[in-house]
């Protein structure tokens, strides 16, 4: 298919590549599972993170509408169609992102795989007061982790699978790594 053609019919990627969403509440290790997934996997895994588009590059608030939820779309279609496999990680609010999701999903030719991670909100706080950014944690308190929580803030049409807060680091980066086939897939050393 020609690039044209592809842009036309609103495909991305390739049946090579693959589409990795995480999703889950404050600190409930999505940022760290994408980095483990790169670890494990090596170049060619591009990671588009929420936090990083919404509060580094647009400095945006999470609104509904906002401008970052185009920006994420439009960023993992790029690496996708440049032959990056893609992890998408957020707590990316279902009402706020899921639309864009399931289109980015539906529009990708090769593996997707989405996943939900379910931390109860004791838990929440617990790791979030074991993170390193000491300045992170002056600005962001419970009371803030219990405006954001939202319990199984899960996408329709069961989209996604579900890893409980049992599952160790380790057993969930090996667990993607099987269910999306990046464990049979070869980094490319760009």
């Amino acid at each position: 298919m020609s690039a044209t053609a592809a842009i036309v019919l609103g495909v991305v990627g390739t049946e090579g590549t693959r589409l990795i969403v995480i999703r889950g509440n404050s600190a409930s290790g999505k940022s760290s599972v994408a980095a483990g997934l790169r670890e494990k996997f090596g170049r060619n895994l591009a990671i588009v993170s929420q936090d990083n588009l919404r509060r580094i590059v647009l400095r945006e608030r999470d609104r509904p509408g906002g401008a970052n939820i185009g920006l994420i779309d439009l960023t993992a279609r790029y690496a996708l169609d440049n032959g990056f496999h893609v992890v998408v990680e957020g707590i990316l609010y279902a009402d706020r992102y899921g639309t864009m999701l399931q289109k980015l999903v539906c529009a990708h030719r090769g593996v997707s795989r989405c996943y939900y991670l379910d931390v109860p909100y004791t838990e929440t706080v617990l790791r979030h007061a074991t993170k390193p950014d000491a300045e992170y944690l002056k600005h962001v308190t419970e009371d803030h982790l219990r405006d954001w929580y939202r319990e199984k803030d899960l996408l329709p049409d069961t989209l996604e699978t579900v890893i409980d807060a049992a599952s160790t680091l380790d057993d969930t980066i090996q667990q993607i790594l099987r269910d999306s086939g990046l464990d049979r897939v070869l980094p490319i050393d760009r």
